[in-house]
């Protein structure tokens, strides 16, 4: 993730310590000895919607195999033990696991900070209160647009509406909640929709996701905005910042899964900013970019463990033959190791270009889809040649 509002502005947010901590430079060398990585666990296959991106290709059941409630709190006690910071629950549609709210109070009784994506059309007004009750940190709603356009994208009519409530819901609540939206060419031109929305509705965080072409995503590859309509949504979403900023609002801005925003967003402090360019270049480099099987992992509903959840397709363990604590730390499979050295291993642009400190090589899982090389460059990358030269 990389927060706009942060770099170009300065504040401080939720979520501060783990992207910029100056701890997070000995996170990019691997699992450190006294802390695990933030951990998604995809805990169930099940979905009330029908995503066109879906990277878990979510179904209407439950997947066969699901961990069981006693495994899952089994996994928890590890992480526990692992000092894992936040335990991210995501699906699938999370809310319809049935045990659900007991596994969450579960995790955050051992001081794990718990994290909920969903899709929010399940977020009644005692859901929401349930929610801040059993001390959720941060709900993510994902919306791809408004009315019509959102509810196509999620395959399901009255989507929007349901998710919208579910958002009033945690809000009136007093539960954090904020947006995920999905950049494509499908949802492009609902982006100043997006912004309008969040503005108007009070909401306090809004996340953009780059489009990574796995699970239903893979055949979205083509969907996914050009370099330019990137650039143009890029200085779109910069100049939003500004003018919350200006208008006294604490609205939060973040982009994730292509981390050539970073030398973007310092380009244009460079030339507008010198002083604060240096300061955001700074806070990049301790970010450290893409941290897929470093600083984050996953886990899916059956026990395997992923780099993250984008690359479900590759299994480095599993948490029903050994614990995840160890699986990370001893880090045998070659993917996850070469993963925590992956400088020599890359190809093309992203070997040569001057930002690999900040960027790190950016979406392996998309470079993989795109060329069939998990170490190939990255296709989304926006960069100009002599941008990646750094003479800019």
């Amino acid at each position: 993730m990389i927060s706009l509002s942060k770099l170009l502005c300065g504040d401080s947010f939720y979520g501060d310590t783990l992207r910029y901590d100056s701890l997070s430079r000995t996170a990019r060398a691997g699992a450190r000895e006294d802390s695990g990585p933030v951990v998604v666990w995809n805990c169930t296959k099940a979905c009330n919607l029908k995503c066109r991106h879906c990277y878990a290709e979510a179904t209407g059941e439950p997947a066969p195999g699901e961990l069981t409630t006693s495994e899952a709190k089994a996994l928890v006690d590890d992480l526990a033990s692992f000092r894992v910071p936040v335990l991210l629950l995501s699906g699938g549609e999370p809310l319809l696991r049935k045990d659900i709210f007991d596994l969450m109070a579960y995790a955050v009784n051992r001081n794990i900070r718990v994290v909920v994506s969903t899709n929010g059309t399940l977020i009644d007004p005692s859901t929401a209160r349930k929610l801040r009750i059993l001390g959720v940190s941060y709900v993510g709603v994902s919306l791809d647009g408004v009315d019509s356009a959102h509810d196509s994208f999620r395959g399901e009519k009255g989507a929007f509406l349901r998710a919208l409530e579910g958002i009033h819901n945690c809000l009136n609540a007093g539960q954090k909640v904020g947006l995920r939206f999905t950049l494509s060419k499908d949802t492009l031109t609902q982006v100043p929709d997006i912004l309008y929305l969040v503005e108007e509705e009070g909401i306090p965080r809004v996340c953009f996701y780059h489009l990574v072409y796995t699970g239903r995503g893979s055949r979205m590859a083509e969907r996914d905005l050009s370099h330019e309509e990137t650039r143009e949504v890029m200085d779109l979403l910069i100049e939003r910042v500004y003018r919350w900023r200006r208008k006294g609002k604490k609205i939060e801005m973040l982009t994730v899964d292509n981390h050539a925003d970073g030398p973007y967003l310092y380009f244009h402090l460079k030339k507008e900013d010198p002083e604060r360019a240096a300061y955001a270049l700074e806070l990049l480099r301790l970010n450290g970019g893409n941290r897929s099987g470093m600083a984050i992992g996953a886990i899916d509903w059956e026990g395997g463990v992923h780099p993250d959840q984008f690359t479900l397709h590759h299994t480095v363990g599993h948490i029903r033959e050994e614990p995840f604590s160890r699986i990370w730390s001893e880090a045998k499979h070659p993917l996850l190791a070469g993963l925590r050295d992956r400088k020599p291993l890359l190809k093309g642009r992203c070997r040569q270009c001057f930002w690999l400190d900040i960027c790190n090589g950016n979406c392996r899982a998309r470079a993989e889809a795109a060329t069939g090389d998990f170490w190939e460059s990255d296709p989304a990358c926006y960069l100009t040649e002599e941008e990646i030269k750094g003479r800019v």
